[in-house]
């Protein structure tokens, strides 16, 4: 009796291999085909060095194994059957920041469209302050012209008598 139990071990346990993101090692494993994606992803974390096995995704036969609570045998996944690493997916790119005036649906243009005064963001039509009618055109008026001021005061040549 205790012959047809190791048996039923034996064939529950089957041999995959997990191919690496670069696909050229190969990683080996036997496991119970009862195995959770999200154990198969922890021993793999440990296998490969990859810190966060969350991280980990996997891919078999095309098919995303994205469901960490279910099993290989309900993936469908025979014995002798190569996995595949894959790097985790991110989002698609920045997104556009739309003009700040009332109701501009124009794209802001970077860096220049950016106003340090009412922290806006605006596209060639109302990057100007005049053309937005920033709040703090006034302040940026007064400190433009101190600027100035200062930098001229700077400058100044003083003529030495006598000389």
């Amino acid at each position: 009796m205790s012959s047809i139990s190791s048996t039923s071990e034996v064939e529950d346990t089957m041999q995959i291999f997990v191919k690496d993101v670069s696909g050229h090692n190969t990683i080996p494993l036997t496991i119970p085909s009862s195995t959770t994606i999200s154990t198969l992803r922890t021993m793999l974390s440990l296998r490969s060095s990859m810190p966060d096995p969350s991280s980990l995704r996997l891919v078999h036969a095309g098919k995303h194994l994205s469901s960490p609570d279910d099993t290989l045998s309900s993936y469908n996944i025979q014995p002798n059957s190569t996995l595949h690493l894959a790097l985790p997916l991110r989002g698609g790119g920045p997104k556009k920041i739309r003009c700040s005036f009332k109701e501009c649906k124009d794209a802001a243009q970077r860096i220049v469209g950016d106003c340090g005064f009412c922290e806006g963001h605006f596209c060639g039509k109302h990057r100007l302050l005049e053309d937005h009618k920033c709040s703090g055109l006034e302040d940026c008026k007064k400190e433009s012209h101190e600027r100035n001021a200062d930098k001229l005061n700077s400058e100044r040549t003083v003529a030495i008598r006598g000389v």
